[in-house]
């Protein structure tokens, strides 16, 4: 179970690091998502080793994987330019 966690962890680092990198003008603030990344893949890790049980190591690490993107993909705020209104409407 420590290393599935160590793993979740670590996949969730990744996945934050890959967010900031690649869209850092979507996320506002930097330490936010990468504290988010890590534990957001743990809480989907080991909510999935409780529910499959101990001999499922695969599988709990794709359950961290989408756990931490679908919670990073909440901090996602939209582009600038949806937020721009014109100034003739």
């Amino acid at each position: 179970m420590v290393w599935e966690a160590l793993g979740a962890v670590i996949v969730g680092f990744v996945i934050a690091l890959a967010a900031v990198r690649w869209l850092a003008d979507r996320f506002p603030v930097r330490t936010l998502t990468l504290a988010t990344g890590p534990v957001a893949a743990l809480f989907g890790a080991l909510v999935t080793r409780s529910i499959l049980g101990p001999a499922h190591s695969v599988p709990v690490l794709f359950a961290a994987l989408a756990m931490g993107v679908a919670l990073l993909s909440v901090l996602i705020r939209p582009p600038h330019s949806r937020l721009r209104r014109s100034a003739t409407a």
